[in-house]
């Protein structure tokens, strides 16, 4: 048992994980109206899968599980939250999801998931929009086309929404969507400063931003601005955000500073190092200069003494 549990593990560490780029989901944004049919295409390449899943995830809310298939069954197992117009079409290595008479509380990105073992994958994920025939809301949303970062920079983001709420008690929500080719599409909430635009206009001004720090490759996609209101949701048109690798000018000017830096520390420990040299030099010299005049002093002291014997010596030979 012990060996085969063994076993079983290193197969799953070889096998088990599905990459993202084998899982062939729609991405983006997909635009659709009220009560239309809409089609979401999946399907995954790798021939060890056994269950196909889709997930809702509404805009603040969290994954709903909308249905699992096996991977060599055509019927799917549907929740029962979306029994009535959902469907799923498989085939082999092929799960499409049918959502029948769009609703605008059908707007949601949808994933969908392939289980191999003990590991689940998910695609990018595509954000369906389901925009309303008549609308009720009525809003312009204004953002910049293009920005360009470099890494370590940091990503700062701004649009402007100028909207006539449908209700004057109608909540408001503001979010950020990026849409990424080599990433999952990832929503950001956000808060709007709102202001009249006069006092006779039920029109409001929001201005919203956004902030990403030390920015990467993988911040690199289409982020756009969206407002949340009365059922339905309002996109932007979309700021392509490009980060570059650091410029060669701005590297060397880094490295210059951190040389900089470097040669004043160096600078600084010499100059104490030299400081420290000196004073021991000092003491030691000032050490045996007294020894030293402490020895010739005895000695002196000494002669003396000698002289002064030798010289009553003589004098009493000298009597004798």
């Amino acid at each position: 048992r012990v060996c085969w549990f063994v076993i079983k593990l290193i197969l799953n560490e070889l096998v088990c994980l599905v990459p993202a780029e084998d899982i062939i989901q729609e991405s983006g944004i997909k635009k659709a109206r009220v009560g239309e049919n809409v089609t979401l295409q999946c399907s995954c390449q790798d021939d060890a899968i056994t269950f196909f899943f889709w997930y809702q995830q509404t805009l603040g809310g969290k994954p709903q599980m909308i249905s699992n298939r096996m991977m060599h069954k055509q019927d799917a197992e549907i929740t029962s939250d979306f029994m009535k117009r959902f469907e799923v079409h498989g085939t082999g290595r092929d799960n499409n999801l049918t959502i029948t008479n769009l609703q605008l509380s059908d707007s949601a990105t949808y994933f969908c998931g392939v289980l191999l073992f003990s590991a689940v994958e998910f695609g990018d994920g595509v954000f369906l929009h389901v925009q309303a025939s008549l609308t009720p809301l009525q809003a312009v949303v204004k953002q910049q086309t293009q920005k360009h970062f470099q890494d370590g920079d940091l990503i700062d983001l701004s649009c402007t929404i100028y909207a006539q709420p449908c209700a004057e008690d109608q909540d408001q929500s503001f979010y950020w969507f990026r849409h990424s080719a080599s990433q999952p599409a990832i929503v950001y909430p956000s808060t709007g400063q709102c202001a009249k635009l006069s006092d006779d206009s039920s029109v409001k001004n929001c201005t919203l931003s956004l902030r990403v720090e030390s920015a990467s490759s993988s911040d690199t996609g289409t982020y756009y601005c969206a407002l949340a209101s009365c059922g339905e949701i309002i996109f932007g048109n979309g700021t392509r955000v490009e980060i570059s690798a650091l410029s060669l000018k701005r590297e060397n000017a880094q490295n210059s500073q951190i040389l900089v830096v470097f040669l004043s520390v160096a600078l600084v420990f010499t100059s104490t190092l030299v400081v420290l040299l000196g004073y021991s030099v000092y003491t030691m010299t000032n050490r045996r200069k007294c020894k030293c005049t402490e020895y010739c002093s005895n000695c002196t002291f000494r002669v003396v003494h000698l002289c002064f014997y030798l010289c009553i010596y003589l004098h009493f030979i000298v009597k004798e």
